[in-house]
């Protein structure tokens, strides 16, 4: 499963290049739905959604859509991570489980000011529950200091069978081990002066990834910090995120159009 999509669907630049002309804001989720297959919600990492809210998003997507969900800040940002069981609690018990099978992974994003401390960091993957109300949950943890760079770092996520999310920037550390049975990529450099946002040789090469992680192995133009790990099909999150960000919609939908070509 290669699952490609956007961060959130309300954007006013979007009105003007990705929604139909006069399309009601209320219907923007699901228009958004109907050209991708993912979105990244980025709101719950600023505050707790209603479960409600959470109902009404699932009954506005195709059934075979998901969502990906950012961690609350709360539980993040923290000087000592083993310390973020209560946030973590009140995230799962704010009505996550409601998108039932539509809940995708979650992304824990850290400030690029947090360091890598091997005691610490364990301690915030023990948090991490696998299982919520029957549900199996997904993590993938997005780290921006170049502390992180280290095998050390690749075999604790491994341990816990937590992604480390592949992030396209030039601003943070990129990071393509593989370290669960998925993977999680943030792609940061949609440009203005690109039609899909990305040029066809970039697509392309994202698309090649993306079918090697899907088919198991790993890509050979990005390096690894620790060893290869054992083949096993993965399924894959691509996100187009940042950059320029009112050309998310087109280069999302120009990479689906690549990996189906």
């Amino acid at each position: 499963m290669i699952r490609v999509g956007v961060g959130g669907w309300t954007f006013e630049p979007w009105r003007d290049n990705f929604y139909p002309a006069g399309l009601p804001q209320k219907r923007e989720l699901e228009y958004a739905s109907s050209k991708l297959t993912s979105i990244e919600i980025n709101g719950t990492y600023y505050g707790s959604q209603k479960p409600e809210s959470f109902r009404k998003w699932a009954e506005e997507t195709p059934d075979d859509f998901v969502f990906a969900l950012k961690g609350p800040r709360f539980a993040t940002n923290r000087r000592i991570l083993a310390e973020a069981g209560d946030s973590i609690s009140r995230f799962f018990a704010s009505g996550v489980t409601e998108l039932g099978a539509k809940l995708g992974p979650i992304n824990w994003q850290f400030m690029a000011t947090k360091k890598f401390d091997a005691d610490d960091f364990a301690g915030f993957l023990e948090l991490l529950p696998r299982t919520v109300e029957g549900i199996t949950i997904r993590h993938a943890v997005e780290v921006r200091h170049p502390s992180f760079q280290t095998p050390e770092f690749i075999a604790l996520a491994r341990k816990h069978g937590v992604a480390v999310v592949v992030a396209e920037s030039d601003t943070f550390p990129q990071i393509t081990d593989p370290a669960a049975d998925f993977v999680y990529a943030r792609l940061q450099q949609t440009r203005e002066d690109e039609p899909a946002g990305y040029s066809a040789q970039a697509l392309a090469e994202w698309a090649g990834r993306a079918r090697t992680w899907a088919e198991g192995s790993v890509p050979a133009d990005l390096p690894l910090l620790a060893e290869t790990p054992a083949k096993q099909p993965r399924d894959v999150f691509i996100y187009m995120i940042a950059g320029f960000k009112p050309k998310a919609p087109a280069a999302a939908m120009a990479l689906l159009k690549e990996l189906a070509g």
